[in-house]
């Protein structure tokens, strides 16, 4: 396994991440606390407690779930458009690397980018209340495997699109959506019956349900199938990538 290709690859992806080292800082931690100080005066003082937990609290995982989640999108996939936009994409494609290589450099940095953001958020939400972690094994492994699986999808949008108005579809038209109606401020147990079993067909709802289980011990669905959910999203955004690379789809046009 060429290991030196694929550091090259994520060594020159954060590089370009440390420069706007501060401004990754700063607007995490300012959209945070906007969304402590709308949810937290508007709803949080109509709900006082979810499921024995505060609201504050409650939407704590939901908020680190949306943001790492555009975060790893957005990053991948313009990580890997903006070869195919000056032509150096041609460069990685001739080089001494595998798809998996070059694909772990990318998704690597990506994936590092909005893990960063998740603790910066989840630090400045413990400013703002009291989080009581459950389990950390579980809250790390469920924040990278997030981190790592949206990445992936990113990589296969930045293949897919043909401009930047395309770049930013998906995130801002498909996941945003999705993570909002996914459960990340309310449970879905609140909603009525028939929205219940509705919303269970929003792949995120398992990812967001056992994310939050790490924080309270409380979710939606069982985490066996949260797990299996991430599990299968991954091996099917690898599988697409797979395909890209031995078709040459997007890459060759």
């Amino acid at each position: 396994m060429n290991l030196h290709a694929t550091r090259a690859i994520y060594v020159f992806e954060m590089a370009r991440f440390y420069r706007s080292l501060l401004q990754s800082f700063v607007s995490p931690v300012i959209s945070t606390s906007l969304y402590f100080v709308v949810f937290g005066a508007a709803i949080g003082s109509r709900i006082n407690e979810v499921e024995g937990v505060s609201y504050g609290a409650f939407i704590v995982p939901g908020l680190i779930m949306l943001s790492i989640m555009t975060q790893a999108t957005t990053n991948a996939s313009f990580g890997i458009y903006f070869p195919k936009f000056i032509g150096t994409i041609y460069e990685h494609l001739s080089a001494p690397a595998s798809f998996l290589e070059i694909t772990l450099g990318y998704v690597g940095a990506a994936a590092t980018k909005a893990l960063f953001i998740g603790v910066v958020i989840l630090g400045t939400a413990a400013l703002f209340v009291d989080i009581q972690i459950q389990n950390w094994f579980a809250m790390a492994s469920f924040m990278v495997l997030t981190c790592v699986s949206f990445s992936l999808l990113g990589f296969i949008v930045g293949i897919w699109a043909r401009n930047f108005e395309q770049l930013q579809m998906i995130p801002l038209l498909i996941i945003t959506p999705l993570v909002f109606l996914g459960g990340s401020f309310y449970s879905v147990s609140m909603l009525p019956p028939a929205w219940q079993t509705i919303a269970l067909f929003n792949p995120v709802v398992y990812l967001i349900s056992g994310f939050r289980w790490s924080f309270f011990g409380m979710a939606d669905v069982p985490v066996g199938l949260s797990l299996l959910a991430i599990a299968a999203f991954t091996g099917l955004c690898m599988a697409a990538i797979w395909w890209i690379f031995r078709t040459g789809w997007r890459l060759r046009e």
